[in-house]
């Protein structure tokens, strides 16, 4: 009975020992399974869309917030110039010290150590300058406008390299997924022949073929997944984004890309691009701001007539006098001293070495020029446009080829495949059909980010923003 006792505790022991060592296995395993789970949370890089790229490069470009502070610039010079209108206020105070021969304040000769405090309170208005202010208002108004303009051409440069480059990393990654393809199809086939030949139903030379054709596309996948990575650094290096942060892009469906039949007339895309883009806009703005410098220069040739007024007086002391003289207190000498004066000048301009003619020479100069640069940069703008709808065009073309053709070639391999499969074709003929779906596929995503880009940039013709295309 004892020993039956004995034996069931004992039992119960091993058990309970038996649970308690299962448990900390489970709260090993728990553990274990938490931290691998956080540090996969951890490695995940945030994928980028190309919105993402874009509203970041926006934000904290350095060249754009630089183009920021010149627009600001020009905002000074608006705010300077509509003050020039308000009349200048001064106040000034003056102390003097004289010790020996002086003038008293009867203006008289004196030879006593005496102390003298003027104070003056003036301003000065121009009346009339040949509206040289309210001209200058003028052209001050529309070079800031000007410089908005040149904003949003900074910012549609940047984000157009931003998307371009967001492009060639999809077109990168493409190349990658497709001779991650092939490499995978080789080796598929490496595997099957591998089987065939150690049951001795294939020679061991078409396994070595095989292998060949694995280690270069093993090649191919290295050097497809290197020019991915090294697009990746490039966009990363264009976002400017902080040293050694993660990055990645979130890889779209190509596949799902709807690609539309739209046609574009030159003409229609070029009005509208005339009346949104601010590559002319920034001109035409510029231009209209040269013809109110002219009017600037030539208002210098016309009478200047200012007004002021002028409010002053003064405290004088004579610091070693006698006892019987006799002065006055600070504040009733400043009552007693206090004078006003209200001026009128007229200044006409006769002989300035002929500044001002210069001057207005300069400024119908550069108003020509700026004629000119809108006229050209019309001239470029159709160019680029008609180009652009031809571009397009073509690539629709390509484009509907290299599907058709991409198309042909899947069922071809297939067919080629299962030949292959079935020893009734070579290593080699395998291989060509291989390469050639290879070409085929890689050929249509080529075609269609082509297309993509092209409709893109005639549809910034028309709107004038790459900003709202992206969104």
């Amino acid at each position: 009975m004892i020993f039956t006792n004995l034996a069931h505790s004992l039992e119960l022991r091993t058990t309970t020992y038996e649970s308690e060592i299962e448990m900390k296995r489970i709260y090993i395993i728990i553990s274990l399974l938490l931290v691998l789970c956080f540090q996969e949370l951890s490695a995940q890089v945030k994928k980028w869309t190309l919105e993402d790229c874009v509203n970041y490069a926006v934000a904290n470009n350095i060249g754009l917030q630089r183009q920021k502070l010149l627009t600001q610039s020009k905002e000074a010079d608006l705010l300077a110039s509509r003050m020039n209108l308000l009349p200048n206020l001064n106040a000034g105070s003056n102390l003097q010290f004289a010790n020996g021969r002086s003038i008293d304040q009867s203006n008289a000769i004196a030879f006593n150590k005496n102390l003298t405090n003027t104070l003056g309170l003036s301003s000065n208005i121009v009346l009339f300058n040949g509206f040289t202010e309210i001209n200058s208002i003028a052209a001050n108004k529309f070079m800031l406008k000007a410089g908005v303009e040149s904003e949003k051409i900074a910012k549609n440069t940047l984000i157009a390299d931003i998307m371009g480059q967001y492009y060639q990393v999809l077109y990168a990654k493409g190349l990658e997924d497709a001779s991650k393809m092939q490499l995978d199809l080789s080796e598929k086939q490496l595997f099957r022949i591998t089987k065939m030949v150690e049951t001795g139903k294939e020679a061991l030379a078409k396994q070595y073929e095989i292998e060949s054709q694995v280690s270069a596309d093993k090649l191919s996948y290295t050097i497809a997944h290197n020019t991915a990575s090294q697009s990746i650094t490039t966009l990363k290096q264009m976002l400017q984004l902080e040293p050694g942060s993660e990055f990645d892009v979130l890889m779209p469906d190509l596949n799902n890309i709807l690609i539309t039949d739209n046609s574009f007339s030159t003409d229609s895309v070029y009005n509208l691009a005339a009346q949104n883009l601010p590559r002319l806009k920034e001109i035409e703005f510029e231009l209209i701001a040269s013809k109110k410098q002219i009017a600037v220069a030539r208002g210098n040739l016309a009478p200047r007539i200012t007004a002021g007024g002028v409010i002053g007086s003064y405290y004088y002391n004579v610091l070693n006098a006698g006892d019987g003289v006799i002065q006055n207190a600070y504040e009733r000498q400043l009552n007693g001293n206090l004078s006003k004066q209200v001026t009128v000048s007229l200044n006409v301009p006769i002989f300035n070495n002929l500044s001002t003619y210069r001057n207005i020479k300069l400024a119908k100069l550069r108003k020509n020029d700026n004629e000119l640069r809108l006229e050209l940069e019309k001239n470029n703008l159709y160019t680029d446009i008609e180009n652009a709808c031809l571009n397009y065009d073509r690539g629709k073309d390509e484009f509907s080829a290299a599907k058709s053709n991409f198309d042909f070639n899947t069922k071809s391999f297939e067919a080629v495949e299962k030949k292959f499969e079935s020893g009734l074709l070579d290593v080699t003929s395998y291989s060509v059909a291989k390469t050639t779906l290879f070409r085929a596929d890689t050929e249509a995503l080529r075609t269609k980010l082509q297309l993509l880009i092209r409709k893109l940039t005639i549809q910034f013709y028309s709107t004038g923003e790459f900003e709202t295309l992206v969104k």
